[in-house]
């Protein structure tokens, strides 16, 4: 685990886990609070390297947090998450003291980037790492690593859950700028009347609401690399904006009147034939050919077959780290399923099936029932089970499994006490709220 040592402010039960299980995947020892009060007792007793609040909290807010935090440790850094609306008071906590923040919803890769940068530590990497078995992979990567010591823009294309920003960013730690900011913004997920001024950033009074100045996505980008995900879904008025940036290597912020220069690598993917899509009038021609200087293509994982089962037993310890439990293996059958799989989501679809299976093995074994490409039925699990009618009730419409079956009938016997259930069974109640969280998006009424 590292040594640096964030706290998380989230009133939010089910968001505070999840940002927890980002930053935990990337090696951060976290701890949560979920509400200013309580962090500021936390705070008293143990050291860390940087908080991460909600604005919006019961009771003090994050505002009001902030000011502790900046009064009484001046050499912590505090990053705030803010919605939207409430963009021009997350301006004005920058100029209160906070080190940055973020708009939901956010991508998990933006959280990593912040952190990374105000906590000084670069990701283990570990997790982001592109598996290259397949030759066609090896030879994509190979690829990837002769033009990231070079400043040349990379256009990645390939379907959608291929990995293409996991390749943007091994592109970006292989090159001379490793140690410089990695910043990722993904255009599809930005409303478009925000991210110009993301981009760009903004001067005080540019427009209602912005109380102060602002640097934008390519200025916090500055010195080293910036990935902008999904590009095609841009804009093609911002799309005219963003070639002048590229061509004169500057920026100029929404109100400003001085451009300010860039030492910046450009990267950008598409899930579209980008060369048809201009043909079509939907990007610029000129833009493409900026951006179009090295183009990689990530094949789908169907096209490269020995990545499969790699990627699957990374996948098995990454899963079974966060969810506590012992890593199971895989049987020949499980593994043969597998990779006779089309694969029509790619790694996103890999990732499910993979913690669908870990949910469903029994015995510290997947065998090949418990590979589960579509909804769970009854024909994907044992059919000679017997099931408590207690427990069937909830488990609902024919998932007769073993392990949903044992929670669902402790919770009926705790009348619902999920600290008793935990304790029971033997399980963290961490591993005890992902399981039921799991049962939920099969639905199975657990409440």
């Amino acid at each position: 685990m590292s040594e640096v040592q964030l706290l998380i402010v989230e009133d939010d039960k089910a968001l505070a886990e999840a940002l927890e299980d980002t930053l935990m995947l990337e090696n951060y020892e976290c701890k949560v609070a979920y509400n200013a009060e309580d962090a500021i007792v936390m705070l008293k007793h143990r050291p860390f390297d940087m908080v991460i609040s909600d604005i919006n909290l019961p009771g003090v807010d994050g505002y009001h947090l902030l000011k502790h935090v900046v009064d009484h440790y001046p050499d912590m850094p505090i990053m705030l998450m803010t919605a939207y609306g409430d963009i021009s008071k997350a301006v004005e906590a920058m100029r209160d003291g906070a080190v940055d923040y973020l708009l939901k919803p956010f991508q998990a890769n933006e959280l990593v980037s912040v952190v990374m940068k105000h906590t000084k530590r670069k990701s283990s990497g570990k997790n982001n790492q592109p598996i290259a078995i397949d030759k066609a992979s090896i030879s994509l990567l190979n690829l990837a690593k002769r033009v990231a010591k070079t400043d040349s823009t990379v256009l990645i294309s390939g379907e959608s859950g291929t990995g293409k920003e996991v390749l943007a960013s091994f592109i970006h730690q292989n090159s001379t700028r490793a140690d410089e900011p990695f910043v990722a913004l993904n255009c599809a997920a930005i409303p478009e009347n925000m991210l110009e001024a993301l981009l760009f950033g903004y001067e005080k009074g540019a427009y209602t609401g912005a109380v102060t100045s602002q640097a934008g996505k390519f200025e916090q980008a500055n010195g080293g690399t910036i990935l902008l995900d999904e590009i095609t879904e841009m804009d093609i008025g911002l799309q005219a904006k963003l070639l002048r940036v590229i061509q004169e290597n500057e920026v100029e912020r929404l109100g400003g009147k001085k451009p300010i220069p860039l030492n910046i690598r450009i990267l950008a993917t598409t899930n579209r034939d980008l060369a048809e899509y201009v043909k079509e009038g939907g990007f610029r021609e000129d833009l493409y050919y900026r951006l179009n200087v090295f183009p990689l293509k990530w094949p789908p994982i169907r096209e490269r077959k020995a990545d499969i089962l790699p990627i699957a037993k990374m996948m098995l310890e990454k899963y079974a780290l966060k969810m506590r439990i012992p890593q199971p293996v895989m049987t020949l059958e499980a593994q043969s399923k597998l990779e006779s799989h089309p694969w029509p989501g790619n790694v996103r679809e890999l990732e499910n099936v993979i913690q669908r299976a870990l949910i469903l093995s029994m015995d510290d074994k997947i065998e090949a029932p418990q590979i589960v490409f579509d909804a769970i039925s009854a024909d994907d699990l044992s059919e000679n089970e017997d099931i408590d009618d207690n427990a069937a009730s909830i488990l609902g419409q024919g998932v007769q499994q073993h392990e949903f079956r044992i929670i669902a009938q402790a919770l009926i016997d705790s009348n619902g006490k999920r600290k008793e259930v935990a304790e029971k069974l033997g399980i963290s109640p961490r591993t005890l709220r992902y399981k039921i969280a799991k049962m939920r998006e099969c639905g199975l009424e657990v409440d």
